[in-house]
């Protein structure tokens, strides 16, 4: 059986592991988006404080994606737990040092004219300080997704959804007919849910940065 015919025979399966795949990424960004926002807000004005919280989240992205999640199985045990878990403590650095620095890098001069007409602190943050910073903060999480998209193969090692379960699958009958269809599959299957997150997000910036920011 060539790779067409494996497609054609298998599309049901695989177009339910794309879209088991595409939700928990989704999911575990948006909880990662929330959480490293809320950090970089909670941090960008103090130098050791933001420093302490690039260098946590990114001590965590050196952990081993195999390891993550099988020193959380014994914890919470198999399936989707594990891989939200891993997931979104994975998504947290690029948003947290994109959502620090955006915020950083907010002119002083508008702030300041926002409290002199009479903005309160939490006013100035969300209508000035973060729309600002916004930007930054959407390539940090555009870095993390694609980051995602492959570490979220390795959840198929804990029961997980997602494509991954094809590739290892495959990995596991190497040297039968399918195996290398298998693998193949969920790869490209991988890449292709990769550039469409992409250009979503290559919309919604265009769609939520004003022109002249953008420029």
């Amino acid at each position: 059986m060539d790779f067409w015919e494996y497609l054609g025979s298998r599309h049901q399966q695989l177009l339910t592991d794309a879209w088991q795949h595409a939700s928990a990424v989704f999911q575990c960004m948006v909880l990662a988006t929330v959480l490293g926002v809320l950090i970089g807000v909670v941090t960008y004005r103090s130098g050791w404080a933001g420093s302490l919280a690039t260098t946590t989240t990114s001590t965590i992205l050196t952990v081993p994606s195999l390891a993550m999640i099988g020193l959380l199985v014994p914890i919470v045990g198999l399936g989707v737990p594990p891989t939200v878990i891993a997931l979104t403590l994975y998504g947290l650095l690029p948003i947290v040092r994109n959502s620090i620095v955006g915020l950083r890098g907010v002119d002083p001069t508008l702030v300041d004219a926002a409290r002199g007409i009479g903005m309160s602190g939490p006013m100035r943050l969300v209508r000035v300080e973060l729309p600002l910073a916004w930007p930054p903060i959407l390539t940090g999480i555009r870095v993390s997704t694609q980051m995602l998209m492959g570490i979220a193969a390795i959840a198929a090692y804990a029961s997980g959804p997602g494509l991954g379960n094809e590739i290892f699958r495959g990995l596991a009958s190497l040297g039968s007919k399918n195996a290398l269809n298998q693998v193949l599959a969920g790869t490209l299957g991988i890449i292709i849910l990769a550039l469409l997150f992409d250009a979503a997000y290559v919309l919604i910036g265009r769609l939520t940065i004003p022109r002249g920011i953008r420029v």
